[in-house]
């Protein structure tokens, strides 16, 4: 691979994969503009069509997760268990990203359990299919857009473990809280095999050796594996005014 010739600066190409387009080479003012004023356009229809979609549900938790577990999966079933008891024992909305995985197994346990399952999907060259579960949805273009409106979205955000996806959501998430951006709102973290090292590496590298972080920053997410547990914070979280 020549990498002199992929960053070059007279290189003004435009390359297709999967789908996706990579501005490979540098854009004139014009080309800048233009995409900029149908970004704006196209974000600004998906805030509104989210927010109606939140408006008729004032409460609701937002699930995050791996598009890529299958239901055998122990994550996968404890997702959907959570669902279930999310809708039927506190009459919450479950929203997630739509797509398969985690945010399947929760809508599933949501929809199945004859509640509200919501989904803000967002399309992609692969993995992002919306699953069967979701009783209404919006679709999205842009990650920042879908981001936004998931977060407000909910009283309390629980992140079952993942790839880059959920750590962008749930550091994104607790960047917000840590600047008061957002209210203080409760970020579970299911699965203490996973989650562990991360919150280990914060408050050793980040906060201790470094210093770039407080250590009551790490006290943002909080591990929670048991169910019980998970529904009573949800129960005991404050939510939105009307």
């Amino acid at each position: 691979m020549n990498l002199k010739n992929i960053f070059s600066r007279n290189r003004n190409v435009l390359e297709i994969i999967n789908g996706n387009h990579i501005d490979a080479g540098p854009l004139t003012r014009k080309k800048m503009r233009e995409i900029i004023k149908r970004r704006e356009k196209i974000t600004g229809k998906e805030f509104d069509k989210g927010y109606e979609l939140i408006e008729k549900y004032p409460r609701s938790v937002s699930i995050f997760g791996s598009a890529r577990f299958k239901n055998d999966s122990i994550y996968y079933k404890k997702a959907e268990s959570l669902g279930a008891r999310i809708v039927k024992e506190l009459k919450y909305a479950v929203v997630t990203g739509g797509g398969p995985g985690i945010m399947e197994a929760a809508s599933k346990g949501a929809y199945e359990a004859g509640g509200v399952s919501l989904g803000f999907t967002i399309k992609l060259p692969s993995e992002q299919i919306i699953n069967k579960y979701l009783t209404d949805y919006v679709e999205f273009e842009y990650f920042f857009s879908r981001k936004t409106l998931l977060f407000f979205a909910a009283e309390t955000y629980v992140y079952f473990p993942g790839g880059f996806g959920t750590f962008d959501e749930l550091l994104e998430i607790m960047t917000l809280i840590q600047t008061h951006k957002i209210n203080r709102t409760p970020v579970i973290l299911v699965g203490k095999e996973f989650w562990t090292p991360f919150l280990d590496l914060f408050k050793q590298k980040l906060a201790t050796e470094n210093k770039t972080i407080n250590m009551e920053d790490t006290d943002i997410c909080k591990i929670v594996d048991l169910e019980d547990e998970i529904i009573e914070i949800i129960r005991n979280a404050p939510y939105r005014e009307e």
